[in-house]
């Protein structure tokens, strides 16, 4: 692990020789902003692996992203260079297709422990639904970001995460009529113990994921990079632009439909990444499992 080439990677020019939370937010915010969540090696003959220096090669030397195992298996690793109290923790992704849980853990999660006080941090959700900074395991209490309102439960032990956004603008009305625009601002994300884990305990559904033909991410090629005002999105062959805020209670979204060759360069211009293979961009009916 090379922090100051992490730093550059995600340009963060703050302090890094004190592990406290002001750090801890500032840091995971930049990953956020500069790292895609994204599942492109499925789709372009890669495989994904859980190897941390692999990841970090991938990431910070290749200027790629990844999703939850990658973005925050190298967070973790970063988090422990830094001298942080850090711990892997697994959680099961709520299915809004299902209204169900994941019958298995499928999402990595990490918990720092600062203070005696102990704060959730995930880098590796992607699109909608990523937190910015990390959040405070309270059970009960309203924690506002730019994404919308967070907020995490406790009962007999399980966490359970959710969110709370706002209303969906088109921003043009020909996309009015998409079945995103009619998605409940409240969304549940995942839920979690405090049994820690490690990387190598996703090896098996790090693998069906990227595998089976029910695998949300072998039926959807995803790359998505937070932005000041929210998050930019290639999905499939949409491209999308989303404003949180953009009116009192609504957020807006330009959607636009990226032309068949077109797609690296929308990867190359609007989230710096440059493809080794050839990429073939997929986005299959929603009827099939996985994280987001």
């Amino acid at each position: 692990m090379n922090l100051p080439e992490y730093f550059a990677r995600i340009g963060y020019q703050g302090q890094d020789d004190k592990a406290d939370v002001e750090t801890l937010r500032r840091i995971h915010e930049q990953h956020t902003l500069a790292i895609p969540y994204e599942n492109l090696s499925i789709h372009c003959g890669e495989d994904i692996g859980l190897d941390l220096q692999m990841i970090y090669d991938k990431i910070v030397k290749k200027k790629r992203g990844g999703w939850c195992t990658e973005n925050n298996g190298l967070f973790y690793w970063v988090l422990k260079e830094m001298g942080y109290d850090v711990v892997m923790l697994g959680s099961q992704v709520y299915n809004c297709e299902d209204n169900m849980y994941s019958a298995k853990v499928d999402h990595l999660v990490l918990l720092t422990t600062i203070d005696n006080k102990p704060y959730l941090s995930d880098v590796g959700f992607g699109v909608l639904k990523q937190m910015r900074q990390p959040l405070e395991l309270t059970s009960g209490k309203d924690q506002p970001q730019l994404p919308g309102v967070y907020r995490l439960t406790e009962e007999n032990g399980v966490w359970e995460l959710e969110r709370y956004g706002r209303k969906l603008q088109a921003a043009d009305e020909s996309y009015a009529n998409s079945s995103l625009f009619s998605r409940s601002p409240h969304q549940k994300m995942y839920k979690f113990t405090l049994a820690t884990c490690t990387l190598q305990d996703f090896q098996d559904v790090n693998l069906e994921l990227q595998t089976s033909p029910k695998s949300l991410f072998v039926n959807k090629s995803i790359c998505a990079v937070q932005t000041v005002e929210g998050f930019k999105a290639l999905i499939g062959s949409t491209y999308s632009e989303w404003i949180f805020g953009y009116r009192e209670g609504e957020d807006l979204v330009t959607l636009t439909t990226v032309g068949k060759g077109d797609h690296e360069k929308i990867l190359k211009e609007k989230f710096n990444i440059l493809l080794e293979k050839e990429f073939q961009p997929v986005n299959n009916p929603p009827d099939v499992k996985g994280a987001p």
